[in-house]
């Protein structure tokens, strides 16, 4: 080995230079620095008013629940300056049949009996709908909302919930949190990135007005382009828009014509899918796309014509290849977010992927130096985590029924990913889901999906025959009641949020 690069890896990481700000830097940022603190980190951010950020990630899943706790940010607070609402999950419109809706709640559905999931028992009896069996569908279908509550013994505490949020004011409050924290923020555009001749890692940012920047550990957060990971590493990029060809999305936002909704709305089109997501202030909206199947012109007319409220601004358009790094992390320097990779936000994972990507980091960072094994770790862990986003959101187009334009007729034509196919085949068989302890997506979200979609099991486990299906469907009619008279119970969505997140902090009730 040279001795250049021996010297690089066995040097212990003090500093971190995060390229680009937007959500991923920033709670790149805020991570680092609220974990080591100023002396044992210097932690600084580098990021351009020339270049802006994508920012239509207003969705998310409950696990950002975890992070902003970890973070120390009030919710009530985060909701206020980030004009917020809550999520109970996702209402899927149009995708399984044209006329048809289904609903993926976060939480689960009814209770598992006797050790075999609920599903099974759901699956023998057919008593009543599955939905009605969902806490979150029905509060999110009735426009309620509340924070589940402590008392296990309560339906109400098993409520799950998730935020919607603007992305831009989160990334500013995320930064405020970050310079709180001793973090270092640099105004200027990186011209170039300069290598060590050595050791191949990255050496210096030079920025555009002469400055340099030099530190031990990059993370690059530049959006598509990967200005460190991919224009300097050449890392390499593995494309999956053969499973997914959406490549194109235009968002818009609109004034909110009613009450905000405890969900988003996905609504399948000709030729790819619309998205609606509720917050205070506005309605974010927009439409991802095959360009293959349809052209700018045509998918913006659709848009327009599914918008509820006027709009507040033109169309924005983008484009994107579904897809991800060969390496996330490769020699000193990590890609977050979009200089990692994407997969489109049907299921809202785009700020989780960050999230994972950061948690991972500091779970393998390399205070010591760099270890290769750790390296390969890293990339290993995120590489699994990006696959089972990508086949649940593959799901989505293999299993529609849609074969009313030439797109749905390819997707539900098109081969994919092996473990896609046999988790669909051993849920067709007899409802059984393999799960792996470290997967995003339970079975609640397999089963919502998979049954909302048309795939239905040919039997189910032998297991739930052990319950005497006279003592069966009682205590199915039973969990049906109770939930019906919790989501009763529920506040409006409307009122949750005028009480909890349109005062200051210190002058809420309660």
């Amino acid at each position: 080995m040279r001795r250049g690069e021996r010297s690089m890896q066995d040097k212990p990481v003090t500093s971190v230079v995060i390229a680009g700000g937007g959500t991923a830097g920033w709670m790149a940022a805020a991570t680092l620095s609220r974990n080591f603190g100023p002396d044992a980190l210097k932690v600084t951010l580098v990021e351009s008013a020339e270049i802006g950020t994508v920012g239509v990630g207003e969705a998310t899943i409950p696990p950002i629940l975890q992070l902003n706790a970890q973070l120390g940010i009030d919710e009530d607070d985060l909701l206020r300056r980030t004009q917020g609402t809550y999520k109970l999950g996702i209402e899927f419109v149009d995708w399984g049949r044209q006329g048809s809706r289904y609903f993926h709640p976060f939480g689960s559905y009814g209770a598992d009996l006797g050790g075999v999931a609920f599903h099974h028992h759901w699956l023998r009896t057919r008593e009543g709908a599955l939905a009605d069996y969902s806490l979150n569908t029905g509060a999110a279908l009735a426009g309620k909302f509340d924070r589940p509550t402590e008392d296990p013994r309560s339906v109400l505490s098993k409520l799950s919930y998730a935020l919607h949020f603007d992305a831009t004011l989160y990334a500013a409050l995320l930064r405020e949190r970050s310079l709180e924290q001793g973090v270092e923020a640099v105004e200027g555009r990186i011209a170039r990135v300069v290598l060590d001749q050595l050791s191949g890692h990255v050496d210096r940012l030079d920025l555009a007005d002469g400055r340099t920047l030099r530190a031990d550990l990059y993370i690059d957060c530049t959006g598509f382009r990967g200005l460190l990971i991919e224009q300097a590493l050449n890392t390499g990029y593995e494309d999956w828009s053969h499973w997914l060809p959406m490549d194109r999305a235009l968002a818009v936002p609109t004034a909110p014509a009613g009450p905000p909704l405890p969900y988003t709305r996905s609504t399948a089109d000709a030729a790819g899918w619309r998205w609606r997501i509720p917050l205070q202030h506005r309605v974010g909206n927009g439409h991802v796309y095959s360009s293959a199947f349809t052209d700018e012109a045509a998918a913006t007319e659709a848009l327009v014509a599914g918008l509820d409220g006027q709009m507040l601004a033109a169309p924005r358009a983008l484009s994107f290849t579904t897809g991800r790094r060969r390496k996330m992390w490769n020699r000193n320097v990590v890609a977050l977010g979009l200089a990692g990779g994407f997969v489109e936000p049907l299921e809202s994972t785009s700020i989780h992927l960050i999230q994972r990507g950061v948690v991972t980091l500091m779970s393998l960072f390399p205070a010591g130096g760099f270890v290769q094994a750790e390296i390969d770790c890293y990339n290993r862990l995120m590489q699994a985590e990006m696959e089972e986003v990508r086949d649940f959101v593959i799901l989505h187009y293999k299993q529609s029924l849609r074969d009313d334009t030439p797109f749905w007729r390819a997707v539900q034509a098109m081969s994919v990913p092996d473990s896609l196919a046999e988790r669909m085949a051993i849920f067709a068989h007899c409802g059984r889901l393999l799960l792996g302890p470290g997967e995003l997506f339970r079975e609640p979200s397999w089963v919502a999906v998979m049954l909302g979609q048309g795939l239905v099991p040919q039997g189910y486990d032998p297991l739930a025959n052990g319950i005497p299906e006279s003592d069966l469907r009682p205590a199915l009619q039973r969990m049906r009641a109770v939930i019906g008279r919790g989501v009763e119970a529920l506040p409006s969505h409307a009122a949750f949020l005028r009480e909890r997140s349109s005062a200051e902090p210190g002058e809420r009730a309660g």
